[in-house]
């Protein structure tokens, strides 16, 4: 009979160590299972809230307001108990709705009593103006008044020019001609109020200018829409050292906003039509002395601001791109966030809870609605002033936002809706916050998106800019336009008298004069 091999055999020991490896190995890949499982269903739910979110935007309303109730915030989470006693995001709108006065129903809004009025006299006929009764002739004892809002169409005319001639009837050489008022565009036969008229249907009423060669046409004129671009090309031009007036004004501000948006540029050197540029838009200045300014470039670079901020060194409030960092790095510029746009990605993940529930977006936006009620508070109020109620009053809630940041991100996928909106809050936290150290700061961005939304508009029906050189006219109008607007000025007769009177501007004092607050001032005296 043979041994046994001892080689065939393994002992106990390493039996009980491939079982031990075997084991690992399992738990190494249960483990895998499990985290890829968790990465899926969190992909799984990002891709159902795009999609809920795509059919929002395209059905559902467009408006961010927000409403919940207060009640309804208590769910599953202990730190909303701290934030118990106070009232909701709307909490007081029932005693404001109370202290409204109620809208009178039936009958109209009087007409503003400035229009001019003509008087048309509809009077009793002549066989009608005695008594049946007894014959005797009536007598005029008054009149029943109503008005009818009433409506001229554009008018066209020609102006005629006559400038007279002199000379000298002795020697017979000498002649003198009356000279001709300086022209917004000397070689056109294009008036101030026609180059006006144009620019604000463009650039203010979003009318693109090929509607308006049909609009001419249908008034016996044949205005191409060549002529039409050239002329606001040239105007533009005109209205350059306005704007650079403006820009400095503007620099020297204690505050500007800022914010950009696409624009499509199509024959612009070394770009294929389809790429995108960008309209730049800065606003700042104190009330009654706003200035909005815009302005094209090719890029969205940090160079961008660089070359638009130029040496300014104070505060500068835009939303969360980067492009902003260089600039405020090496200027050292006080970089304020925007609680508009932290808001829009908790109203977001707020769209996309299944319906009747809620979560943390609802806690964080009640939180926000708080913030803006101090804000209300403080109107009117010094930045002084503002500052130590934002002291008294924000700075305990951001203190409490920012302890339940720090204990909720880590709980939440970050490719979710809410994760998305937590990362975007915590990586702008540091700006978010700088408005408690300064009352001059405001909570959002807003001023600058109110600003370029005429540019929006007026983009869904023009589309594009032909050249470059367009796109700077462009940027240049919507500056005067905009800028007359802040500052409670109708924007036609304010750009009708800048025609007619920078084309004889000779120093800056008579361009200074032409700012809408010096024009104002003038104007009325």
């Amino acid at each position: 009979m043979k041994a046994a091999n001892p080689n065939t055999f393994q002992t106990v020991s390493e039996l009980q160590q491939m079982r031990r490896e075997q084991q690992a190995e399992n738990a190494r890949l249960q483990a895998l299972m499990v985290e890829k499982e968790a990465r899926w269903n969190a992909e799984k739910q990002s891709l159902f809230e795009q999609l809920r979110l795509l059919i929002e935007k395209r059905f559902g309303p467009s408006t961010e307001k927000y409403r919940i109730e207060q009640r309804d915030l208590f769910f599953d989470e202990a730190e909303v108990l701290v934030d118990g006693e106070e009232a909701g995001p709307d909490a007081d709108s029932e005693t404001a709705a109370a202290a409204r006065k109620p809208r009178p129903r039936g009958g109209r809004a009087a007409l503003p009593p400035e229009l001019p009025r003509v008087e048309v006299i509809h009077d009793v006929v002549e066989g009608e103006r005695t008594c049946p009764t007894d014959g005797a002739a009536l007598k005029l004892i008054g009149e029943e008044v109503s008005e009818q809002l009433d409506i001229i169409p554009a008018q066209v005319r020609v102006i005629r020019h006559l400038r007279r001639k002199y000379a000298c009837t002795a020697c017979e050489e000498h002649v003198a001609t009356a000279p001709m008022p300086p022209q917004p565009l000397p070689k056109s036969n294009a008036s101030p109020a026609l180059l006006g008229y144009v620019a604000i249907a463009k650039y203010q009423d979003a009318l693109p200018l090929y509607r308006q060669e049909q609009i001419f046409k249908r008034l016996g004129l044949d205005l191409p829409r060549n002529t039409l671009a050239r002329w606001m090309v040239q105007m533009s031009e005109l209205l350059s050292p306005l704007t650079e007036t403006m820009r400095a004004h503007l620099r020297r501000g204690a505050l500007i906003h800022m914010d950009e948006t696409t624009v499509q540029v199509n024959t612009e050197p070394g770009r294929a039509a389809s790429s995108t540029s960008y309209m730049w838009v800065s606003r700042g200045g104190p009330p009654g002395k706003q200035v909005v300014l815009f302005d094209y470039d090719a890029s969205r670079s940090g160079q961008v601001p660089q070359r638009l901020l130029g040496d300014y060194g104070g505060i500068l409030l835009s939303d969360g791109y980067e492009g902003y960092a260089r600039v405020v790095r090496e200027n050292g510029i006080t970089h304020a966030g925007c609680w508009s746009h932290a808001r829009r990605k908790f109203v977001e993940a707020q769209k996309v809870q299944p319906k009747g529930k809620v979560g943390k977006a609802d806690w964080v936006l009640s939180l926000i609605a708080k913030l803006y009620r101090v804000e209300k508070k403080a109107q009117g109020l010094s930045a002084t002033e503002r500052q130590s109620l934002r002291d008294a009053e924000s700075r305990p809630l951001i203190e409490t936002l920012e302890q339940w940041l720090r204990k909720s991100i880590a709980q939440v996928p970050p490719k979710t809706a809410i994760g998305k909106a937590l990362h975007y809050l915590q990586g702008q936290w540091p700006r978010l916050t700088v408005f408690l150290e300064d009352g001059r700061i405001p909570l959002d961005n807003n001023p600058a998106e109110n600003a370029i939304r005429p540019f929006v508009v007026g983009r869904k029906n023009w589309l594009f800019s032909h050249t470059p050189r367009g796109a700077h006219a462009s940027a240049t109008i919507y500056t005067v336009i905009e800028t007359a607007k802040a500052n409670g000025l109708e924007p036609y007769a304010y750009l009708i008298d800048v025609l007619k009177n920078l084309p004889g501007a000779q120093t800056e004092e008579d361009i200074c004069a032409l700012l809408p607050w010096n024009w104002r001032e003038t104007i009325q005296a």
